[in-house]
């Protein structure tokens, strides 16, 4: 076993900058945040076209991988056994992926669209087609798009790591393409991708700070604010590390085992004693709708009617996950070992997708419901700066309301800890040496180092600029990331093109 080493090249540039971040974001918190968003508008105003075009090429790669002649191509060889069932991969994936942003936006973001939808599409505010694009934005946002910006570069990592035996490197993502393997180019390139991985992270871990802050003042009655975040964080921080003391392979199935038994138990509460059949019915109809206006509100950017609503919402999303994708990529591959590639687009990118489909069906139509009918006010809530008391309020107008309550903290909880788990030990390997199939895990000490960085960074970006801060990282992580994103993209159709059969005729 080789001994793990820093990546000094990987390591020093991405930690000096996120250093620098962590120092100045506490001794000039205010110039902090103006310089860094005078960068998310210009990323806003210069590239969102190009980032809904680099999520919409990301849907079409996944279909034309499972239909193209690598979709029975094994992960790591024919004769590679999988570590993990298809079953139990889509779990970890779910519960590592977006599984904690959709149970908080999932309740919180039909709302936003209820009251203010698009201004050119001349949708009145809380009117039928308010509703009904509210839950075709809910799929397009949560579905489809987003498990495919995962599932694409993961398929060309897990082929490259694996059947080309190439270094654990986000770089050998492009080892399709006439890229010359030069250790400090792999180096430079994880750099890159740590930084955007780390604000992508930052992004999330705001997020699920303030669901868990509204969970908890739900439950005690004790005021969402700085306090109560800086000791969520603190205990967030607290069980991801010692989840990732027991391994990566340990640690997170065990997590997400548990998680997905949580996920069905309150889904099927919902199911039953919400509001079955205005939001089956309600749902069906949106998703005709989401399916004919697909390439319109996928690609939609509001640059010509000069509306702010895309750069606030979809390339928002679009954004943070194309930020986790590069390095999400080198966990995910790594599950894919043993696998076909049609079986990793299954896992990866099929099932969660069903899986959010029947989430926004059942809570954000009970969201729509409680809101159209007068039941609860989340517009006041929205506007007072209360978004996170917004899930809990709806989970109490359930029958044992108050008890579900703790338990949906739990699968907000553990969600995140379970991906930020996987994510910490990714980039912990990224920063060392000796990574390979069969010495998978590396220092603890690298892994306290990207933890502790991003929990400080999270509580000033809270402190001093809330949800607003929350989009703001997703752009700066996106953007950056982007770029690794088309490359993927474009390595991919090298693969399916097979141009290099001979060179890479291991693969096939």
């Amino acid at each position: 076993m080789k001994e793990n080493k820093l990546r000094l090249l990987a390591f020093i540039p991405a930690a000096i900058v996120l250093i620098t971040v962590v120092i100045s974001s506490i001794l000039i918190p205010k110039s902090f945040i103006g310089v860094s968003t005078k960068i998310n508008d210009f990323i806003l105003d210069k590239f969102s076209g190009i980032l809904s075009l680099t999520a919409f090429l990301s849907l079409v790669s996944c279909f034309i991988a499972y239909f193209s002649k690598i979709g029975n191509i094994r992960i790591g060889g024919e004769n590679a056994k999988p570590m993990f069932s298809r079953l139990k991969s889509f779990y970890i994936t779910l519960c590592t992926t977006i599984a904690a942003g959709i149970v908080f936006w999932g309740t919180v973001e039909p709302s936003y669209h209820l009251a203010y939808p698009p201004a050119s599409l001349n949708i009145e505010p809380f009117s039928k087609e308010a509703i009904k694009f509210t839950i075709e934005t809910m799929f397009m946002h949560w579905s489809f798009n987003p498990y495919a910006i995962y599932t694409l570069p993961t398929i060309v990592f897990a082929l490259a790591y694996f059947n080309l035996k190439k270094p654990f490197s986000v770089l050998s993502q492009f080892s399709f393409s006439k890229i010359e393997n030069k250790d400090w180019l792999f180096q430079i390139i994880d750099a890159i991708c740590l930084l955007s991985l780390s604000a992508g992270i930052i992004s999330s871990f705001m997020t699920v700070t303030i669901n868990i802050g509204g969970a908890v003042s739900s439950i005690t009655k004790i005021k969402s604010g700085e306090l109560l975040w800086a000791v969520i964080l603190i205990v967030m921080f607290i069980f991801f590390t010692l989840s990732s003391i027991s391994g990566l392979a340990k640690g997170i199935n065990i997590l997400s085992n548990f998680n997905m038994l949580i996920y069905f138990i309150i889904l099927a509460f919902v199911i039953l004693f919400g509001p079955f059949s205005y939001s089956l019915n309600s749902s069906i109809e949106s998703f005709g709708g989401y399916l004919s206006n697909f390439f319109d509100r996928s690609l939609m950017t509001g640059t010509i009617f000069e509306d702010p609503w895309s750069k606030s919402w979809t390339t928002f999303y679009w954004s943070n996950w194309i930020a986790w994708a590069p390095i999400s990529a080198c966990f995910l591959g790594r599950l894919a070992y043993g696998h076909r590639v049609k079986d990793v687009i299954l896992y990866t990118f099929i099932y969660p997708s069903i899986f959010s489909i029947v989430w926004i069906t059942f809570f954000s139509g009970y969201s729509i419901y409680l809101q159209i009918n007068n039941k609860i006010d989340a517009i006041s809530l929205i506007n007072n700066g209360n978004i996170d008391l917004i899930p809990y309020i709806v989970l109490n107008h359930l029958p044992l309301g108050n008890i579900l309550v703790p338990f949906f903290l739990i699968i907000v909880f553990i969600s995140f800890v379970t991906s930020a788990n996987s994510m910490t030990n990714v980039m912990a390997a990224l920063s060392s040496t000796g990574i390979t199939p069969d010495n998978q895990e590396a220092k603890m000490s690298y892994k306290l180092f990207w933890g502790i960085s991003i929990t400080i960074i999270t509580y000033v970006m809270l402190k001093y600029t809330n949800i607003d801060g929350i989009k703001m990282f997703s752009n700066l992580g996106g953007f950056p990331a982007m770029f690794f994103q088309i490359f993927s993209f474009i390595n991919l159709m090298i693969i399916i093109a097979n141009k290099h059969k001979d060179k890479y005729k291991n693969i096939f």
